[in-house]
Protein backbone atom coordinates (compact mmCIF):
# COMPACT_ATOMS: atom_id res chain seq x y z
CA UNK A 1 0.00 0.00 0.00
CA UNK A 2 1.40 3.41 -0.93
CA UNK A 3 1.61 6.36 1.45
CA UNK A 4 -0.78 9.25 0.92
CA UNK A 5 0.36 11.94 -1.48
CA UNK A 6 1.80 15.13 -0.04
CA UNK A 7 0.11 17.19 -2.77
CA UNK A 8 -3.32 17.58 -4.24
CA UNK A 9 -3.83 16.10 -7.68
CA UNK A 10 -3.01 18.26 -10.70
CA UNK A 11 -6.74 18.55 -11.45
CA UNK A 12 -7.49 19.66 -7.88
CA UNK A 13 -4.74 22.29 -8.06
CA UNK A 14 -5.91 23.52 -11.49
CA UNK A 15 -9.51 23.83 -10.27
CA UNK A 16 -8.36 25.60 -7.09
CA UNK A 17 -6.44 28.30 -8.96
CA UNK A 18 -9.06 28.68 -11.71
CA UNK A 19 -11.75 29.12 -9.10
CA UNK A 20 -9.59 31.46 -7.01
CA UNK A 21 -9.25 33.78 -10.00
CA UNK A 22 -12.96 33.52 -10.76
CA UNK A 23 -14.03 34.15 -7.17
CA UNK A 24 -11.77 37.18 -6.76
CA UNK A 25 -13.09 38.54 -10.06
CA UNK A 26 -16.65 37.83 -8.90
CA UNK A 27 -16.18 39.76 -5.67
CA UNK A 28 -14.84 42.81 -7.52
CA UNK A 29 -17.54 42.58 -10.19
CA UNK A 30 -20.16 42.39 -7.44
CA UNK A 31 -18.79 45.53 -5.78
CA UNK A 32 -18.66 47.32 -9.14
CA UNK A 33 -22.16 46.17 -9.95
CA UNK A 34 -23.74 47.58 -6.80
CA UNK A 35 -21.80 50.83 -6.99
CA UNK A 36 -22.73 51.87 -10.52
CA UNK A 37 -25.80 52.84 -12.46
CA UNK A 38 -23.77 53.66 -15.54
CA UNK A 39 -23.67 51.98 -18.94
CA UNK A 40 -21.42 49.18 -17.62
CA UNK A 41 -24.16 47.91 -15.30
CA UNK A 42 -25.91 45.47 -17.70
CA UNK A 43 -22.64 43.83 -18.75
CA UNK A 44 -21.52 43.58 -15.10
CA UNK A 45 -24.83 41.86 -14.22
CA UNK A 46 -24.50 39.39 -17.09
CA UNK A 47 -20.87 38.66 -16.22
CA UNK A 48 -21.75 38.24 -12.53
CA UNK A 49 -24.54 35.77 -13.28
CA UNK A 50 -22.49 33.78 -15.78
CA UNK A 51 -19.42 33.64 -13.54
CA UNK A 52 -21.61 32.72 -10.57
CA UNK A 53 -23.02 29.72 -12.44
CA UNK A 54 -19.52 28.71 -13.58
CA UNK A 55 -18.29 28.88 -9.97
CA UNK A 56 -21.27 26.80 -8.82
CA UNK A 57 -20.59 24.10 -11.41
CA UNK A 58 -16.83 24.08 -10.75
CA UNK A 59 -17.42 23.92 -6.98
CA UNK A 60 -19.68 20.89 -7.40
CA UNK A 61 -17.10 19.20 -9.64
CA UNK A 62 -14.33 20.11 -7.22
CA UNK A 63 -16.29 18.78 -4.24
CA UNK A 64 -16.87 15.49 -6.05
CA UNK A 65 -13.17 15.18 -6.86
CA UNK A 66 -12.26 16.07 -3.27
CA UNK A 67 -14.60 13.37 -1.94
CA UNK A 68 -13.12 10.85 -4.37
CA UNK A 69 -9.42 11.80 -4.20
CA UNK A 70 -9.20 13.21 -0.68
CA UNK A 71 -6.56 15.66 0.48
CA UNK A 72 -2.99 15.34 1.64
CA UNK A 73 -2.70 14.80 5.40
CA UNK A 74 -1.99 17.82 7.55
CA UNK A 75 1.38 17.85 9.32
CA UNK A 76 1.41 15.50 12.31
CA UNK A 77 2.62 18.27 14.63
CA UNK A 78 -0.23 20.67 13.72
CA UNK A 79 -2.07 21.62 16.94
CA UNK A 80 -5.65 20.40 17.32
CA UNK A 81 -7.18 23.93 17.21
CA UNK A 82 -5.43 24.59 13.88
CA UNK A 83 -6.69 21.25 12.51
CA UNK A 84 -10.22 22.18 13.56
CA UNK A 85 -9.87 25.64 11.99
CA UNK A 86 -8.59 24.10 8.74
CA UNK A 87 -11.51 21.66 8.55
CA UNK A 88 -14.10 24.27 9.50
CA UNK A 89 -12.80 26.85 7.05
CA UNK A 90 -12.82 24.36 4.19
CA UNK A 91 -16.41 23.35 4.96
CA UNK A 92 -17.34 27.05 5.03
CA UNK A 93 -15.51 27.75 1.75
CA UNK A 94 -17.36 24.94 -0.04
CA UNK A 95 -20.68 26.00 1.51
CA UNK A 96 -20.18 29.57 0.27
CA UNK A 97 -18.91 28.56 -3.18
CA UNK A 98 -22.10 26.55 -3.64
CA UNK A 99 -24.52 28.58 -1.53
CA UNK A 100 -23.83 32.09 -2.83
CA UNK A 101 -24.63 31.29 -6.48
CA UNK A 102 -27.77 29.41 -5.42
CA UNK A 103 -28.89 32.32 -3.23
CA UNK A 104 -28.24 34.72 -6.13
CA UNK A 105 -30.23 32.52 -8.50
CA UNK A 106 -33.05 32.26 -5.95
CA UNK A 107 -33.01 36.03 -5.42
CA UNK A 108 -33.34 36.68 -9.14
CA UNK A 109 -36.08 34.06 -9.40
CA UNK A 110 -38.01 35.63 -6.50
CA UNK A 111 -37.65 38.99 -8.28
CA UNK A 112 -39.14 37.49 -11.47
CA UNK A 113 -35.91 38.64 -13.09
CA UNK A 114 -34.78 36.24 -15.81
CA UNK A 115 -31.45 34.55 -15.33
CA UNK A 116 -29.98 35.00 -18.79
CA UNK A 117 -26.32 34.14 -19.27
CA UNK A 118 -23.91 35.00 -22.06
CA UNK A 119 -25.17 33.55 -25.33
CA UNK A 120 -28.82 34.00 -24.34
CA UNK A 121 -28.91 30.86 -22.19
CA UNK A 122 -31.92 31.19 -19.93
CA UNK A 123 -32.07 29.33 -16.61
CA UNK A 124 -35.39 28.32 -15.07
CA UNK A 125 -36.67 30.08 -11.97
CA UNK A 126 -35.98 28.09 -8.81
CA UNK A 127 -38.35 30.06 -6.57
CA UNK A 128 -41.74 31.70 -7.13
CA UNK A 129 -41.95 35.48 -7.29
CA UNK A 130 -41.99 37.06 -3.83
CA UNK A 131 -40.80 40.51 -2.81
CA UNK A 132 -40.30 39.35 0.80
CA UNK A 133 -38.18 36.34 -0.23
CA UNK A 134 -36.20 38.49 -2.67
CA UNK A 135 -35.38 40.98 0.10
CA UNK A 136 -34.24 38.27 2.52
CA UNK A 137 -32.11 36.63 -0.18
CA UNK A 138 -30.58 39.96 -1.23
CA UNK A 139 -29.46 40.67 2.33
CA UNK A 140 -28.19 37.10 2.70
CA UNK A 141 -26.28 37.33 -0.60
CA UNK A 142 -24.59 40.60 0.32
CA UNK A 143 -23.82 39.59 3.92
CA UNK A 144 -22.45 36.19 2.89
CA UNK A 145 -20.37 37.79 0.12
CA UNK A 146 -18.64 39.95 2.73
CA UNK A 147 -18.20 36.91 4.97
CA UNK A 148 -16.76 35.02 1.99
CA UNK A 149 -14.28 37.82 1.36
CA UNK A 150 -13.19 37.69 5.01
CA UNK A 151 -12.85 33.91 4.87
CA UNK A 152 -10.75 34.19 1.72
CA UNK A 153 -8.43 36.61 3.50
CA UNK A 154 -8.11 34.18 6.42
CA UNK A 155 -7.47 31.32 3.97
CA UNK A 156 -4.72 33.35 2.30
CA UNK A 157 -3.22 34.29 5.67
CA UNK A 158 -3.22 30.64 6.77
CA UNK A 159 -1.59 29.56 3.50
CA UNK A 160 1.14 32.17 3.93
CA UNK A 161 1.60 31.16 7.58
CA UNK A 162 2.12 27.55 6.52
CA UNK A 163 4.42 28.52 3.65
CA UNK A 164 6.51 31.25 5.25
CA UNK A 165 6.43 30.58 8.99
CA UNK A 166 5.84 26.87 9.58
CA UNK A 167 7.32 25.76 6.24
CA UNK A 168 5.48 22.49 6.66
CA UNK A 169 4.48 21.68 3.08
CA UNK A 170 0.81 22.69 3.40
CA UNK A 171 1.14 25.64 1.00
CA UNK A 172 3.26 23.56 -1.37
CA UNK A 173 0.55 20.89 -1.51
CA UNK A 174 -1.71 23.29 -3.45
CA UNK A 175 1.00 25.24 -5.29
CA UNK A 176 0.84 25.26 -9.08
CA UNK A 177 2.92 22.52 -10.71
CA UNK A 178 5.75 24.88 -11.65
CA UNK A 179 6.16 26.12 -8.06
CA UNK A 180 5.32 22.98 -6.13
CA UNK A 181 7.66 21.41 -3.60
CA UNK A 182 6.97 17.75 -2.93
CA UNK A 183 8.60 17.58 0.48
CA UNK A 184 8.24 19.96 3.41
CA UNK A 185 11.18 22.08 4.50
CA UNK A 186 12.92 21.14 7.72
Amino acid sequence: MSSPSRTFTALQRALHWLMAAGIIAMLFIGVGMVSTIGPAYPSLITTHKTLGLAILLLALIRLGIRLRSGAPPLPADLPAPMRLAAAGSHYALYALMIGLPLIGWGMLSASAYPVVLFGSIRLPAILPQSDAVRTVLWYAHVTLAFAFFGLILLHLAAALFHGLVRRDGVLASMAPVFGRRTTPRS
